[in-house]
């Protein structure tokens, strides 16, 4: 991105807030055990989308009569012994567009200015707590007082700004779908019975450090698929195995990659891995079909949910009217969250803004179990970016508490799914721009179908 699509940006954001200061406050480093051994250092996505300055102990004021100032550490000597020669803090603000520059130490002292002259602070919620550490040393307050100060308007105007992505960023999510691709090929070979999901993890990450590229999110590749969040890669894989494998890498300027596959480990799905896959790649295909501007994804995860009790039914997993199933949420036992969410600088993007992302203004969540987990609900638009991401699980401790409770049994057959205990979970995603006309997988397609996922192994 040049200098222009960073000032832009902030002038479209000063447009839609007009009023008062507004403070874009940059990460600081976080130490793993001692404070000369940080983690890797990840820029605030909002900072990197509005200033594009990939440097710890950042922040930039936007001043009501149009300035704007970069406040960043001063350059010492040693900075050249142990890093290098490398931009100074007036090199990073003339790469983003802005005249002026500061010591970070000031601007304590310039907000109290603001403060004092009755001007208004925006600033975004913190979602770590060194951030509001620094916030509340920055505005003079205690830290349990600094949520009470952010401003519903610039979290607003943010989430409509960052939504619609330009044909740039898009760019940049597709050349992070690139290396995904080269990463899901790099894995194919390995899953084999005998083998180690640690061996398989270790590859994909191998291409994506190979490219300099950090991973979008821990990545899960694992037996147990039931286990949504497992990011242990500790188990052998076995004959009759499923392996899902959900990851995603950034690209260049830090956009996202999000995909996932599942795969027999004996290189054939039995025949009932693939009535069960065929049910969530029906279900995957019909979301995407039907996505197009003004369609909410609430109606995209209700058409996934009914195609997937469609396919449970013949299966005779559920039973009865698949529409009333669906309302009354029983299909939930097997596809327990939502269908996806948006993608951009951030795997989820902009999340830790909450529902104002994902929902309308005054839209709450249903507290429907699995409706529950929706994160994208609001109606589509073009230049959206979002996940599509069904799946099906047999998870044992949520269908021993169902039917414990006689939960949904006149929709579910729990003796049938009790023989499925030990199954796993199957779930595919991709990654979709929505356009003027309906929708486009982004990306080089990555083998998914029953017949492109066996030859891709070799079964």
């Amino acid at each position: 991105m040049n200098p222009e699509t960073y000032t832009a940006r902030r002038a479209a954001l000063r447009a839609a807030v007009p009023e008062g200061a507004i403070l874009l406050l940059g990460q600081q480093e976080t130490p793993r055990n001692y404070l000369a051994n940080p983690y890797p250092f990840r820029q605030d996505s909002h900072f990197l989308y509005f200033v594009g300055a990939d440097l710890p102990d950042l922040a930039v004021l936007l001043l009501p009569h149009g300035e704007e100032v970069l406040f960043g550490p001063p350059q010492t000597p040693d900075d050249l012994v142990w890093h290098g020669p490398h931009p100074l803090l007036g090199d990073r603000a003339a790469a983003a567009g802005i005249s002026l520059h500061a010591p970070v130490d000031t601007l304590g002292a310039r907000i109290a200015d603001l403060t004092a002259a009755g001007v208004r602070l925006h600033y975004l919620p913190p979602y770590r707590a060194d951030r509001t550490l620094r916030l509340a040393e920055l505005l003079g307050q205690r830290p349990v007082a600094v949520g009470e100060g952010v401003s519903g308007e610039l979290v607003r105007a943010v989430v409509r700004q960052r939504s619609i992505k330009s044909d740039a960023e898009v760019a940049q999510i597709e050349d992070a779908l690139a290396v995904s691709h080269e990463m899901y090929l790099a894995a194919y070979p390995l899953v084999r019975p005998g083998r180690r999901e640690s061996e398989v993890a270790g590859a994909m990450q191998g291409v994506a450090l190979a490219h300099d590229r950090a991973q979008s999110f821990l990545p899960i590749v694992s037996v147990r698929g039931e286990v949504l969040h497992n990011n242990s890669y500790d188990n052998v894989m076995r004959e009759g195995d499923l392996l899902l494998v959900d990851s995603g890498t950034e690209g260049p300027l830090c956009y996202a990659s999000d995909i996932t596959r599942t795969l027999p480990v004996s290189g054939r799905f039995d025949p009932v891995q693939r009535e069960i896959y065929q049910a969530v790649l029906d279900a995957q295909l019909a979301a995407i079909a039907a996505a197009r501007p003004g369609v909410t994804n609430r109606e995209l995860h209700i058409i996934a949910a009914r195609q997937m009790t469609r396919g449970l039914r013949a299966m005779g997993l559920m039973k009865g009217d698949e529409e009333e199933a669906v309302s009354v949420g029983a299909h939930a036992l097997f596809y327990v969250h939502g269908l996806g969410h948006m993608l951009g600088l951030d795997v989820h993007d902009m999340e830790d803004l909450g529902d104002a992302v994902g929902y309308p203004e005054g839209e709450k969540r249903s507290d429907q179990f699995g409706m529950a987990f929706l994160r994208l609900a609001r109606p589509l638009e073009p230049g959206f970016v979002i996940t599509v991401e069904p799946g099906l699980y047999f998870i044992p401790a949520l269908m021993e508490r169902w039917e414990a409770e006689g939960k949904h049994v006149d929709f579910i057959d729990y003796a049938r799914a009790r023989q499925l205990v030990g199954f796993g979970g199957v779930r595919i995603e991709d990654d979709i721009l929505i356009t003027a006309e309906g929708s486009r997988v982004l990306g080089e397609p990555i083998p998914k179908t029953v017949q492109e996922v066996e030859a891709a192994l070799g079964g």
